[in-house]
């Protein structure tokens, strides 16, 4: 099951459950759409492999299988790529 991250790697923006917005890696890496295509270049910094839209849990099962309060955030690392 996924972990659905809640924020942004790069730039730490808010990625709720239900965000169309979130890009995942093979890894779960989290970062925003924004960052994917405008700082990343589609690229994973983590790992090198490709991004997909990360799914979206239905809010009924929320209540069962929560998404992850542990935020991932390295700016420093996205700035490496400006």
């Amino acid at each position: 099951m996924l972990i659905l991250k809640p924020g942004c790697e790069c730039c730490d923006k808010e990625l709720p459950p239900e965000s169309d917005e979130a890009m995942i890696c093979t890894f779960e890496c989290t970062f925003c759409r924004d960052c994917v295509e405008n700082r990343l270049g589609g690229e994973c910094l983590n790992c090198g492999g490709n991004f997909v839209p990360r799914p979206i849990r239905p809010a009924m099962h929320l209540l069962k299988h929560p998404a992850s309060t542990r935020r991932v955030y390295n700016p420093a690392k996205c700035e490496e790529l400006a």
